[in-house]
């Protein structure tokens, strides 16, 4: 059986990972093709090109990469052409992924193609839930309410839970990261994540410099940890050089996960990665910067009031929002401040909330993972009998 995966972003990688983990452990002699990242290759898969190629945001940053980014659908479409997987497996990036299945509809080629994380409908493009079922065959939803947007439209939904409730976080030992890094029985860690695309660190991380410099002025005891990714490593070094920061970098996810589970506090970018720091129970506050155009289309064509995924699950404002204007060195100071207070209303709403997080999560309940393998796997069958 041979399972073509592609992941088009970090976020991505770490959903296909898991994903094939669990394939692997329901049929163990499955084989593996597709676009992904370091974590999906660490289970198998030989990608067919770097996924920095596609690691694009924004709706203004996204134009100069066009060119690169139709080479690769091309180049996909024909590699999945000559594998002939058994399914097609796509996952989150609908923008890309619609571009690769539209392309193989065309080609009438019978083979099973489904979506793995559901474009967010209910925040913009509503539309695009009445169309999707022309491009694939069965979508995988991480959140409980998203079947409803499409199987009115004849598409077959399943929602499977989202997979940060399995990440190895939650296990994770602080003390083994510690230790590793000699890092003082005194200090409190402080996690800075700047994003994993260029323009993210390029935006956000000298303003997370700034505040991480006026915070450990204040107070020494701090000890600031950066995780980051391959894929924009050498951006990060690069501005903490010319920043001067005394900074620890860490590139593993072994190191990342820990390094969560030592920490007091974070600033990080809007991402999964607040729900990860959500179900481990760090407090933290969300930041992010666009251009202006992307963030004047965005105002106008998204109709969601937040734009954490944490604060939309629980329908209220529970980690800070500093977007755009708002994404300066004075708020973002001054709300790390109450961070760090654990006696104050910010700290004491984020801990309580925090649980009831991971409840709408499905924390407790079946692997996500594994609920995907098998439906996957139940599909691909009913699809062979055809």
């Amino acid at each position: 059986m041979l399972v073509y995966l592609i992941a088009g972003e970090p976020s991505g990688d770490m959903l296909g990972a898991r994903l094939m983990r669990a394939l692997k452990e329901l049929h163990p002699d499955i084989k593996f093709a597709g676009v992904g990242g370091d974590n999906m290759e660490k289970e198998g898969l030989t990608s067919l090109f770097d996924i920095t190629d596609l690691a694009v945001m924004g709706l203004v940053e996204v134009i100069p990469s066009i060119p690169k980014i139709l080479k690769r659908i091309k180049e996909t479409v024909n590699s999945i052409i000559t594998q002939k997987p058994d399914v097609v497996i796509t996952i989150d990036s609908w923008s890309f992924s619609a571009r690769i299945h539209k392309a193989l509809r065309k080609k009438k080629l019978n083979i099973l193609q489904m979506h793995y994380v559901a474009p967010q409908v209910w925040a913009w493009k509503k539309r695009r839930a009445k169309t999707m079922y022309k491009y694939i065959d069965h979508l995988l939803t991480l959140f409980p309410n998203e079947p409803d947007y499409f199987t009115p439209h004849h598409l077959p939904t399943d929602f499977v839970g989202h997979p940060v409730i399995e990440s190895s976080m939650i296990k994770a030992d602080p003390q083994n990261f510690i230790n590793k890094y000699q890092i003082p029985a005194d200090k409190k860690i402080i996690l800075l994540l700047p994003g994993s695309r260029h323009n993210e660190v390029a935006r956000l991380l000298p303003i997370f410099l700034e505040v991480a410099t006026e915070l450990k002025a204040r107070h020494p005891e701090l000890f600031f940890v950066l995780p980051t990714v391959k894929t924009v490593e050498n951006h990060v070094q690069q501005i903490i050089r010319e920043n001067g920061s005394d900074i620890l970098v860490i590139n593993t996810q072994e190191d990342r996960y820990a390094a969560a589970r030592a920490a007091v506090a974070a600033i990080a970018a809007s991402g999964t990665v607040a729900l990860e720091l959500a179900i481990v129970d760090v407090p933290h506050l969300i930041a992010y910067k666009v251009p202006p155009l992307t963030a004047w289309l965005v105002r106008h064509l998204i109709e969601i009031e937040y734009a954490n995924l944490t604060n939309l699950l629980l329908n209220q404002l529970v980690v800070p929002e500093l977007l755009q204007e708002n994404c300066t060195k004075e708020k973002l100071l001054e709300t790390a401040e109450q961070l760090l207070d654990k006696n104050s209303k910010l700290y004491q709403k984020q801990i309580v909330e925090f649980e009831n997080l991971r409840k709408t999560l499905g924390f407790g309940k079946e692997s996500p993972s594994k609920r995907a393998a098998e439906i996957i796997l139940n599909k691909i069958k009913g699809n062979s009998r055809k």
